[in-house]
């Protein structure tokens, strides 16, 4: 029993067309599981619209009812792989790890650490970014960082940091695999490519900086959030309600949100907890299709104690309201002659960021027809959080095709999910 079992992640399709498909999770319980769980549905480019939690503390059982969202078909059998891939090992009689499982995550968490450069040179047009991360996400190369300049001349330069989740990079035939994918896609405007491993000094490069210029601090990251509205009032999707109560069970503190639907709405949810070393014993998640969503979850602290000190809950409850408020944070400002999109990811503690974000950015950026001059993606602190940030130099015709005010309604609206 040291190794997960197909009985551990069981995907059902629905019977008929428009029912979601249902994802059944059966493992021992960790902190975060619901985090990790919920982040790799989400790189799937699928919804959760319900969802029950039940835990022992020990075991966890997990039922997701999921939508596809987006063009393309789901790769079930990848997404039950990757879904595998963070349960917890499942324990032996004895209570111990299997042996081999536990020489698996070790090579496992090597070589994931392992961070490569891919760089390569090609003709500009308009989607050529998207259509890169497009092919890069297909092959489930994460994107660390990037950096993109265009030449007078119409040429591009992309330096793509990337991990592999295949773990397979540093072979000739993943590398192979990639080269020919880009070429697909790219065609005639591709010149050259290259994948090599980074080493000491540009793998420095990735970690995170404490410097921001101050308006960007100050025109993103610092929202105050809106007057929380009663529960008994009429739902309003861009103001949360998050209410604890410690009276309902005697053992655990209920959490009750009532808020607008989003995409990766229960990723932003678990990822916080998860930061807070909150451990879920029960939970429930509904999405009506007016956008409405309902959430119910019974909690408790890592020393098994309900949250009754006050300080914690009022700043539990403040974290919450603010990722279900504003999980990202998208302008679009002047930088003297230049115009610079800026999209602000908050980074888990783990040091995951949400996924697919730079994905999201391109393709609406595509479909407005606006081209990109230069893009970059850094990780900066700023007071107690980290956060991925994307900075992208829009084309000096941009305004030939949206405005300002456009171009960050498209980009939120791709990120989030809305129609």
């Amino acid at each position: 029993m040291g190794i997960p079992s197909d009985d551990v992640v069981v995907i059902r399709q629905p019977e008929s067309a428009g029912e979601p498909s249902v994802i059944t999770v059966s493992c021992p319980d960790k902190t975060g599981l619901g985090c990790d769980l919920c982040r790799v549905i989400l790189f799937f480019g699928l919804s959760i619209v319900r969802g029950d939690v039940s835990t022992d503390g020990k075991w966890c059982f997990i039922v997701l009812w999921v939508v596809g969202r987006g063009e393309g078909a789901t790769r079930w059998g990848l997404l039950k792989k990757r879904l595998l891939g963070v349960c917890p090992a499942v324990l032996s009689a004895s209570g111990l790890y299997n042996s081999c499982y536990r020489q698996q995550e070790m090579v496992a968490a090597q070589q994931q650490a392992q961070l490569f450069l891919l760089k390569f040179s090609c003709y500009d047009r308009m989607g050529l970014l998207h259509d890169v991360t497009q092919v890069l996400c297909e092959l489930e190369l994460t994107i660390r960082r990037v950096k993109v300049s265009t030449t007078p001349d119409g040429r591009v330069m992309d330096l793509f940091f990337i991990t592999d989740t295949r773990e397979l990079l540093h072979t000739r035939g993943r590398k192979e695999e990639t080269y020919d994918q880009l070429r697909a896609v790219l065609g005639d405007f591709m010149t050259n490519c290259d994948i090599e491993l980074a080493g000491a000094e540009i793998a420095s490069y990735m970690q995170a900086s404490p410097f921001l210029p101050p308006a960007i601090t100050e025109e993103m990251l610092h929202l105050e959030l809106p007057e929380e509205s009663p529960k008994e009032s009429p739902f309003p999707s861009n103001n949360p309600s998050v209410i604890m109560d410690n009276s309902l069970s005697p053992g655990h503190t209920l959490i009750q949100i009532l808020c607008g639907d989003h995409k990766g709405l229960l990723y932003d949810i678990m990822r916080t907890l998860k930061d807070y070393n909150i451990q879920i014993s029960y939970g429930r998640c509904y999405a009506a299709q007016n956008g409405s969503c309902e959430i119910d979850l019974f909690v408790m602290q890592m020393d098994g104690k309900k949250i009754v000190d006050t300080n914690k809950r009022k700043a539990l409850c403040s974290r919450l309201r603010m990722e279900l408020f504003s999980p990202l944070r998208v302008t679009v400002v002047s930088r003297g002659p230049d115009t610079e999109l800026l999209v602000a990811n908050p980074v888990e503690l783990s040091g995951k960021g949400r996924p697919l974000v730079f994905h999201d950015i391109t393709l609406a950026l595509k479909m407005l027809r606006i081209r990109i001059f230069l893009a970059e993606i850094g990780r900066h602190v700023v007071g107690d959080r980290e956060w991925e940030v994307y900075r992208i130099l829009l084309g000096d015709d941009y305004e030939l095709s949206a405005s300002k005010t456009k171009i960050v309604d498209g980009v939120t609206k791709m990120l989030m999910g809305w129609e």
